[in-house]
């Protein structure tokens, strides 16, 4: 009986060592993905952006990252739904048309991801990429401003300190790329930088909002989350064909809706399109440190890479302000000293729209039996 016993509680450690070790990997695995994903995206855009000859229109490229994100929503849904494709469509219908009050809330931020999506073509195409990572992190300033104004959240004095210096991070980099402007758009005459900065900025600001709205919306929702994405994605899709023809028109008119596009492009477009939705798995591994680390992380990789694929120069001004901007993003992440439930969440992004806040039994088809399992006993 002791033997048993003792056989019993050597497996239920062996047991308890393996989750550890597999918990640890998925960490690691999960570090490794956000890192990519954050740091891989913006050095693609800048990378296509800046290479000779025919470009592509940006209008068309976020539309058909909307498009291609819907349609991966609607095939999670529908594997929901054991490929019941009746049952799916009228779940839909219910969803979207039936419950049309619902679905209009989604189009304030719809408009807003939209608008970002294009901003931050716009900006990368004007910034070195190493740049706009370091300034894009201002988006945690404004998440965390419109937060507190609308969701009530309150903030750590460990979380207001890294605030400032976040701010400070990005004035110092600001400083050191003015007296380096002509270094900085690598003598294009295309690029302007102080338009790609305006890009930035407004981009900043509106991924705040929309990320702390979307968060209300899925706080006082029992709605799937990748329905919320079905839903985005259908303004989103409206919404980016409205500015295709406001602004590349009569262009895509005379050379087509997929000028200009290369397998590079492709490649930005589906990192754009599922980079958002993967990361959403990802963090289901993730605390707020391993997020704020990779964050951290990822302007590194974007600045070595920066250095070596478009001679990027770095001075002790850029490594000062970068440094402090790391710092900052590591110290947001740390939990309060009284709670660990932290702060806004839907400020690690990344970056791009319609990336789900929220993750929660939306993604038990992702996970193997084993820990679906052990999640629900």
């Amino acid at each position: 009986m002791a033997g048993e016993n003792h056989s019993t509680a050597g497996e239920e450690k062996a047991t308890s060592r393996g989750q550890s070790e597999a918990n640890r990997r998925l960490k690691y695995i999960s570090l490794a993905v956000l890192v990519v994903q954050n740091a891989s995206l913006i050095l693609s855009i800048r990378y296509v952006r800046t290479l000779p000859g025919d470009r592509f229109f940006t209008t068309s490229a976020v539309v058909m990252a909307e498009v291609l994100k819907v349609l991966t929503c609607l095939l999670i849904i529908l594997l929901q739904r054991r490929f019941n494709v009746k049952d799916t469509v009228y779940f839909l219908v219910d969803s979207i048309v039936f419950q049309y009050k619902d679905t209009l809330k989604l189009a304030v931020p719809s408009l807003i991801y939209t608008l970002q999506n294009n901003l931050q073509y716009v900006a990368i195409s004007n910034l070195p990429a190493a740049t706009f990572q370091v300034t894009y992190q201002l988006k945690i300033l404004t998440t965390a401003l419109f937060s507190v104004l609308m969701l009530r959240k309150s903030l750590s004095r460990v979380q207001w300190v890294s605030l400032l210096l976040l701010f400070a991070g990005v004035a110092i980099v600001q400083v050191q790329q003015e007296g380096n402007k002509e270094a900085s758009v690598s003598g294009d005459s295309n690029q302007n930088y102080s338009v790609g900065l305006v890009a930035v900025v407004i981009s900043c600001l509106s991924s705040g909002f929309a990320g702390v709205y979307f968060e209300k919306i899925l706080k006082g929702s029992s709605a799937s989350v990748w329905v919320r994405n079905v839903q985005l994605g259908i303004f989103g899709t409206a919404l980016g064909m409205l500015g295709l023809w406001w602004n590349d028109g009569a262009a895509i008119a005379r050379h087509g809706f997929l000028f200009g596009y290369t397998e590079m492009v492709w490649c930005v477009i589906f990192n754009q399109a599922f980079g958002g939705l993967l990361v959403a798995v990802v963090v289901k591994y993730a605390d707020n440190i391993l997020k704020g680390f990779a964050t951290s992380f990822s302007i590194v990789v974007s600045t070595v890479m920066s250095v070596y694929l478009f001679g990027f120069h770095v001075d002790l001004l850029f490594t000062a302000g970068a440094g402090l901007v790391i710092g900052a993003v590591y110290m947001y992440s740390l939990p309060k000293a009284s709670s660990s439930s932290s702060s806004s969440s839907s400020s690690s992004s990344s970056s791009s729209a319609a990336v789900p806040r929220t993750v929660g039994p939306e993604l038990e088809a992702f996970l193997p039996k084993s820990a679906a399992k052990q999640k629900g006993s």
